[in-house]
């Protein structure tokens, strides 16, 4: 897909790889619209590139939808969205129930709610595209984070199922894994397990995203490091955990990053 004169949602578009992606794509030609739940930092994003900034708090399926019937209404068919706001919390099993449940809503539910109501449109006129963001987490996993590394995993099978169910219907999918990005989620982290092949810059992340997009491929992966580190984990599952064992006895006191 070429972005040009595209209409493009991108969920946590106040700051980060939300705000790269939104000035990537406005670079090339798209009209973008800028949703956070931080309004002002939505607003600022869009301010920058001529965008539209709604806000919305992606852990309420209601208010997904109404955002999605909006632009559709009042600005056209959206052809890419781009499911990318997340968060992060440190800890185990025994991160409280509500801790759960809050990144659930928002790392997993918030790509099922818009794939939901989006599909049925985009199906019907012919196709559309989804990104959804992930992390590296998703497919090897978090040290120091089970709500994240579940999550994460959780929205790589998602996106896994949705390439495979609705590709006949002309509906595209991609799915964003980087390791470590300077974010607000990494200040403070950058000695943290995720940043051992470097931290990358929003911007560099977003570039990744145009090019995965324009070639229509599944794998977001700015860094390349980690389909070989695929490859290990499925040629010799039980030394792979070992390995990470190693990283958790290092690095498990961080959460993620």
């Amino acid at each position: 897909m070429e972005l040009k004169d595209k209409i493009v949602i991108v969920t946590g578009a106040a700051s980060g790889i939300g705000r790269a992606m939104c000035e990537a794509y406005s670079a090339e030609g798209a009209i973008v619209i800028c949703v956070d739940r931080d309004f002002k930092g939505a607003n600022q994003t869009a301010n920058s590139i001529d965008g539209l900034a709604i806000e919305v708090d992606v852990s309420s399926e209601t208010q997904i939808v109404a955002m999605i019937e909006r632009v559709e209404n009042e600005v056209g068919p959206i052809d890419l969205f781009c499911s990318n706001a997340g968060i992060s919390i440190p800890g185990g099993v025994e991160v409280d129930n509500d801790g759960w449940q809050r990144i659930w809503e928002i790392n997993v539910m918030s790509h099922v709610w818009a794939a939901r109501k989006l599909v049925p449109l985009m199906s019907e006129r012919g196709g559309g595209y989804l990104l959804n963001t992930s992390s590296a987490a998703g497919l090897l996993n978090q040290v120091g984070s089970a709500p994240y590394g579940v999550t994460k995993h959780a929205a790589v099978g998602l996106a896994e199922w949705l390439a495979m169910t609705y590709g006949d219907q002309g509906i595209k999918v991609s799915v964003l894994c980087p390791q470590a990005v300077r974010t607000e989620m990494t200040r403070g982290h950058e000695d943290h397990v995720a940043s051992i092949d470097g931290m990358m810059e929003p911007n560099v992340v977003a570039q990744a995203c145009v090019e995965t997009i324009r070639n229509e491929t599944f794998l977001v992966l700015p860094h390349p490091e980690v389909m070989g580190y695929m490859r290990n984990k499925t040629e010799n599952y039980d030394r792979w955990i070992g390995g990470m064992r190693k990283l958790n006895r290092k690095f498990g006191q961080f959460n993620d990053a």
